[in-house]
C-alpha cells in the first residue's frame, strides 16, 4: 500500500477497526516510518483516554442475576420465601466483604451510631465486634426458630439487642477476631434454611425484649441492620459498598413506614412529641390526619402515615403534610446515621407533624 493510504488507516488501526490484512500492512509500515510510528503512538494514547476505566469490583447485582438465571433453569424444591431473600442477599454481600479483608483489618475501629431520646448515641468497637453484634441479635430470630442461641450459657441482662450484645462482648476473654465470621455465617445459613420450610406465612413472633415483630418483618429488620453495619465496616476498611437492590430496599423502607405509627404513639407517651401536636381521637380503622411520605430514587414509593393513632388509616383526604426523601437517605435516617433536621429533601405542610415523623424515623434506630 502507498504511504498516503497507510497514513489514512492509522486512526482505524488505533481503534482496532482495521481488517487483518490492513493491520498487518500498517504495523509493517510503522517499523520503517518514524513519523507514522510517532503519530500511531499518539493516537493509541488518545484512544486510551477516551475509554472509561473499568472497576475491578464485581457488579453488586451480579450475584442476583446469576442466581435468578440458575433458578429459572432449575427451580429449588424448597424456595426461600420472598420476605427472606433480602436477608439472604445482604448476609452474602457482607460475607464477600469479610472474605476480602486481611487479619489486621478485623481490628479496625468502628463506631456504631444510633438515636436515643432524641440525641445521637454511639459505641466504639471493631470490625470483629460488629460481626459479634450481628451474631447475637440475629440469634433472636434463631431462637424463635428453635435453633441454638449464640449466647449459649452467657446470661444477658435483658432480651433486647443491646443487652445481648454487651453480654457477649463482656464474656469474651479476648477481643473478637475473624474467628467470629464462621459462627455468624453458619447461623445465617441456618436461619435461611429453616425459614424456607415455613412457606409464605412467616407470622411467628420474634421477641426483641420490649417489643415483638412477626418473623417476616424480623427478617427484613435483620437484612436492614446487616446492610447498615456492612456500610460501617466498609467505611472503616475503605472498601466500596453499594446499597441493596431496589426491590429489597423497597421492602426495608416499607417496614420502616409501617412501624412509624407505633413509634409516634410511643414518643407521645414518653413526652417526646412536639408540644403543639394534639392527636385527635380516631377510632381504629377510621381515616385520620396523615403525612405523605414520598421516597424518591431506588426502592421508592409513597406511604400515608397516620399521625394520631396507630390503628387509624392513612388518608389522602386528611393529608396535613408532605415529606420527600431519597430512599438511601431515609434508610440512613432510620439507622440513626443522619440527623432528622438534615434529612428531608422537601417539606410541605404542618411543620410539627413533619418534625415528629422525622424524629420518629430516627427513633427506629438502636445499637
Amino acid at each position: 500500500m502507498e504511504h498516503q493510504v497507510l497514513t489514512s488507516l492509522l486512526g482505524a488501526w488505533a481503534l482496532a477497526a482495521c481488517s487483518a490484512e490492513e493491520a498487518a500492512a500498517v504495523e509493517e509500515h510503522l517499523g520503517a516510518c518514524d513519523p507514522c510510528a510517532d503519530e500511531a503512538l499518539r493516537l493509541r494514547e488518545a484512544v486510551g483516554l477516551l475509554q472509561r476505566p473499568e472497576s475491578l469490583d464485581l457488579d453488586p447485582a451480579l450475584r442476583t442475576r446469576v442466581l435468578e438465571g440458575c433458578l429459572e433453569r432449575r427451580p429449588p424444591r424448597i424456595p426461600v420465601p420472598a420476605w427472606a431473600t433480602p436477608y439472604d442477599a445482604e448476609t452474602a454481600r457482607l460475607d464477600a466483604l469479610l472474605q476480602d479483608i486481611g487479619d489486621a483489618e478485623w481490628h479496625a475501629p468502628v463506631r456504631l451510631r444510633w438515636y436515643e431520646a432524641d440525641g445521637a448515641a454511639s459505641r466504639r468497637t471493631t470490625v470483629a465486634g460488629v460481626i459479634a453484634h450481628l451474631l447475637t441479635v440475629d440469634g433472636l430470630v434463631a431462637v424463635a426458630l428453635g435453633l441454638a442461641d449464640p449466647l449459649g450459657d452467657i446470661a444477658a441482662p435483658s432480651g433486647a439487642p443491646a443487652g445481648r450484645t454487651e453480654a457477649y462482648w463482656r464474656a469474651s476473654h479476648y477481643p473478637p477476631t475473624r474467628a467470629v465470621r464462621a459462627p455468624w455465617r453458619e447461623q445465617s445459613h441456618g436461619i435461611v434454611r429453616t425459614v424456607s420450610f415455613t412457606g409464605e406465612a412467616g407470622r411467628m413472633p420474634v421477641s426483641y425484649g420490649d417489643f415483638e415483630l412477626p418473623l417476616h418483618d424480623a427478617m427484613l429488620d435483620r437484612a436492614f441492620e446487616c446492610w447498615v453495619h456492612a456500610e460501617d465496616i466498609a467505611e472503616a476498611v475503605d472498601y466500596p459498598y453499594q446499597p441493596p437492590s431496589a426491590r429489597h430496599l423497597h421492602r426495608m423502607i416499607d417496614l420502616a413506614a409501617r412501624m412509624l405509627p407505633d413509634v409516634l404513639a410511643a414518643r407521645r407517651r414518653a413526652g417526646l412529641a412536639s408540644p403543639a401536636a394534639r392527636p385527635r381521637l380516631v377510632a381504629a380503622g377510621e381515616p385520620g390526619r396523615s403525612l405523605r411520605l414520598e421516597i424518591e430514587g431506588s426502592g421508592g414509593g409513597e406511604w400515608l402515615i397516620p399521625l394520631d393513632s396507630p390503628g387509624a388509616l392513612g388518608s389522602a383526604d386528611h393529608e396535613v403534610a408532605h415529606v420527600a426523601l431519597d430512599g438511601v437517605e431515609f434508610c440512613r435516617l432510620a439507622a440513626g446515621h443522619v440527623p432528622p433536621a438534615d434529612a428531608a429533601a422537601g417539606q410541605l405542610g404542618d411543620r410539627e407533624a413533619i418534625r415528629d415523623v422525622l424524629f420518629a424515623a430516627a427513633s427506629l434506630s438502636r445499637m
